[in-house]
């Protein structure tokens, strides 16, 4: 079953989740927000990877005053993150939010939650009800014996009533954990409960390498059940790096198609190039072309002319050289120096 097929379809700015349309891929930048300049170069930078909805900090009311000003100079969709000051909210709405992501239970009394929904409600944008694993309410602790999915899930549907309760149902849901497995069976638990989208993702996952190990599990066993709308990678580092992880994750399962898929060997003794620093420099490179296609860097002759004749494009290895195969058809042996400039040659002039 396909549960993000049936969720509510939710308007963010130019774009749409829920409903079973694609789901899209989002980050956060790590600029100071009243830093107009540098936020909206980060921005461009992760609109240029892939990005299709950007989040940014907004724990001041100066941060708020320049929502303003970036929605001027960006493309997609610009999230307000909220934490603890509904004020803060509210100003980031009036500057042009496209969204707001808030936790019910760090704003406070109903009376400043209503302040937000009036705010949002006004100019008819979502507000996301994200529910973390670090600041789950007291009560819900104690009746759980300390943080559990089943406590994730109860916090997330006690606030989105609160604002459901306040006549507004224009909501986005995310129940996030560093627990890996509790991450899983909170969304488990959660699909089919509220009508809502879920944007999924893996907080706080750590670096670029552990942080991609635990976010591709995680993703991938909640998106292949059916669950979620929109999803962000969490990565300590760049965030461009998180677009292109959250892309090979989506392509991978299935769900987006758009980019090639670049496949290598791992290498072993029989590989005669420079495969490792070759398969770098094309999987940056491909990032550029809008194909829908399969690209194959092999090292050695064992497998590789094989895998390489499965696959649109590709290379196979040979001693300080390789050949180049098109569509299951050795196309010339190529020189080792050669062989990036050959593949893009070839992906310059690609028809399907």
């Amino acid at each position: 079953m396909s549960f993000r097929d049936n969720t509510k379809e939710i308007h963010i700015g130019n774009r749409v989740i829920g409903h079973g349309n694609p789901i899209l891929i989002q980050s956060m930048t790590n600029t100071r927000t009243e830093n107009v300049k540098d936020t909206v170069a980060q921005i461009r930078a992760l609109t240029a990877a892939g990005c299709e909805i950007v989040r940014s900090t907004v724990p001041t009311l100066e941060a708020a005053a320049a929502i303003k000003e970036i929605k001027k100079e960006i493309t997609i969709p610009l999230v307000a993150d909220i934490h603890f000051d509904y004020k803060c909210a509210v100003a980031a709405i009036e500057n042009g939010a496209d969204k707001v992501r808030i936790n019910p239970g760090n704003i406070g009394t109903d009376e400043k939650l209503l302040e937000v929904v009036k705010a949002a409600k006004e100019r008819n944008i979502p507000i996301r009800v994200g529910v973390n694993s670090g600041s789950l309410e007291k009560d819900i602790l104690e009746k759980n014996g300390g943080v559990t999915a089943e406590g994730l899930v109860e916090s997330a549907l006690r606030n989105v009533q609160r604002i459901e309760d306040m006549g507004y149902d224009n909501m986005v849901v995310s129940l996030k954990s560093t627990n890996v497995l509790m991450c899983v069976e909170a969304h488990k638990l959660i699909a089919g409960k509220t009508p809502y989208p879920l944007h999924v993702g893996i907080t706080e996952s750590g670096t670029a390498f552990s942080g991609n190990i635990k976010s591709g599990l995680g993703l991938g066993l909640i998106l292949s059940e059916g669950i979620g709308d929109t999803i962000r990678v969490s990565l300590t580092g760049d965030p461009c790096d998180e677009i292109r992880s959250a892309r090979i994750i989506l392509r991978t399962l299935g769900l987006r198609k758009e980019g090639i898929e670049v496949v290598s060997c791992p290498t072993c003794g029989r590989t005669k190039i420079n495969l490792i620093a070759l398969a770098e420099k094309v999987e940056k490179m491909v990032e550029e072309y809008p194909l829908n296609i399969k690209l194959a860097v092999m090292g050695c002759v064992v497998n590789g002319p094989g895998e390489a004749r499965e696959a649109d494009l590709g290379i196979c290895g040979g001693d300080k050289e390789g050949l180049l195969i098109k569509k299951g058809e050795i196309i010339r042996k190529v020189p080792e120096g050669e062989l990036l400039n050959a593949l893009k040659e070839e992906l310059d002039h690609w028809e399907g």
